[in-house]
């Protein structure tokens, strides 16, 4: 077991380049899988690494026994995942990252738990862009495209994003008719937390026209509270603020303007056998989700584009 361990933490490193990265997979410090590493290269009698204080590199012999190990710990999750795939049912510790969707997820959560009662669900709610692998993840949900052959996906729904204000703030401000009239509204804003910029209202707005900021957050979930606290418009995912606006908090501004319609997406790690955890976590949750995002976003309600 103590060459397994070795070798794992060697794969990490030499797939990430880094011997920090590579400690952030086991818990462990850089020092302690250099350590590991240096061990290995004694028992092996040759250099796997160029090291430097910037970066590593694979040495010939490095590259050679990295393929060699690739298989060696590809047959052990193999057979380790065969064995209980016939004798675990779903459990243990399963970490998941979602954004924040109003009254969307937390309720399935629930029902989810109540299904399977031996697994422990540890959830990251958090609208940034994260690094599935590299941040540890056993799943997560986020709209957009996926790029990473790391993971398989599966398309949830598709959803479009609305203006949204409390009937008190139309009462006091008036409600706009076209769009141009938002500039002349208090405008609630989300901001990417990667990049910075503000999210784009869509192809209705005015063309080269600023629009007003009077707050921005990289969270929606202080965007919805302060729209239905009557601070300001905001934009906002259908499927986060559907049963506000069906109950009367908030109102939809705008209604028939043009929407961009985004996908919601499922990822998860690729593997040939995945852990009974994953796999009903991944079919509970693309059955729940599918039924509740078409309710969401019906076409009929209002014009839409989809994103690029």
């Amino acid at each position: 077991m103590e060459s397994v361990s070795a070798m794992s933490a060697f794969v990490q490193a030499a797939e990430l380049r880094s011997f920090k990265l590579a400690g952030q997979q086991f818990g462990l410090s850089s020092s302690a899988i250099g350590k590991t590493i240096a061990k290995l290269e004694d028992q092996l009698g040759v250099r796997l690494f160029h090291r430097s204080t910037r970066a590593i590199g694979l040495t010939r012999e490095g590259e050679v026994f990295l393929d060699r190990c690739r298989r060696i710990l590809s047959e052990l999750e193999a057979a380790e995942a065969e064995l209980a795939q016939t004798t675990s049912s779903p459990q243990g510790r399963l970490r998941v990252s979602v954004p924040f969707a109003g009254d969307l997820l937390t309720p399935l959560f629930g029902e989810f738990l109540a299904r399977y009662p031996e697994v422990e669900l540890d959830i990251d709610y958090n609208d940034r862009l994260v690094d599935v692998i590299e941040d540890g993840f056993d799943a997560v949900i986020r709209s957009g495209e996926v790029s990473d052959s790391r993971l398989i996906h599966v398309k949830l729904g598709d959803f479009v994003s609305r203006l949204v204000a409390a009937p008190s703030y139309v009462a006091r401000m008036g409600e706009p008719r076209e769009p141009a009239d938002l500039l002349n509204h208090r405008l609630l804003h989300h901001r990417f937390y990667e990049t910075g910029k503000l999210a784009d209202w869509g192809p209705a707005m005015p063309e080269n026209a600023a629009l007003p900021v009077a707050l921005a957050t990289t969270s929606l979930e202080p965007l919805i509270h302060l729209a239905e606290a009557g601070s300001g418009i905001a934009l906002i995912p259908d499927f986060a603020v559907a049963d506000r606006i069906r109950d009367g908090r908030l109102c939809e501004i705008l209604p028939d303007i043009l929407k961009t319609r985004r996908a919601l997406r499922l990822l998860w790690p690729r593997s040939q056998y995945p852990l009974p955890k994953v796999s009903a976590f991944v079919k509970f949750m693309t059955e729940c989700l599918k039924t509740s995002l078409q309710k969401g976003s019906d076409p009929r309600s209002s014009r839409q584009v989809d994103s690029g």
